[in-house]
């Protein structure tokens, strides 16, 4: 279990520099003026728009609901579901903060990139997680 975990934190913290390489890159690249700013109003502009947002609440719910739906009973089960839950969610702010400066500083963006930032934060794997995660339910267990 902690070997699967050490792999899914690969993958965590690699998104993570994924994402810190496109902030940087894009910083660089709109601070010395290496393109034109996409126009909001533009209809690339309003399509870039709505291609991040459907992203975001199409991954983001889809990702943090996945290991649940599927329940995984082995390690090798749970790492890809674990793993395709942390490239869903992160794929959302990697993609709002490059929005973000491609339209010179859209603050809608930086906020779809902020709340896949939260939710990324919640697919952290660690070994608690994992162990609950792949529990099998009580069906005898009362809820309230």
């Amino acid at each position: 279990m902690e070997q699967v975990v050490k792999k899914l934190n690969w993958i965590y913290y690699g998104q993570m520099a994924i994402a810190l390489i496109v902030l940087t890159a894009m910083y660089y690249a709109f601070s010395k003026g290496l393109y034109e700013p996409l126009d909001r109003m533009s209809k690339a502009g309003q399509i870039l728009q709505y291609v991040v947002i459907f992203d975001a609440l199409l991954t983001i719910p889809l990702g943090l609901y996945l290991v649940k739906y599927f329940k995984p009973q082995t390690d090798r089960t749970y790492f890809k579901c674990a793993g395709a839950r942390i490239l869903l969610v992160s794929n959302s702010m990697i993609l709002g903060i490059f929005a973000f400066y491609w339209m010179g500083g859209y603050k809608s963006m930086l906020w779809v990139a902020a709340i896949a930032a939260i939710a990324w934060y919640f697919s952290k794997p660690t070994l608690g997680k994992m162990e609950q995660e792949m529990k099998p339910k009580d069906e005898n267990e009362e809820t309230y």
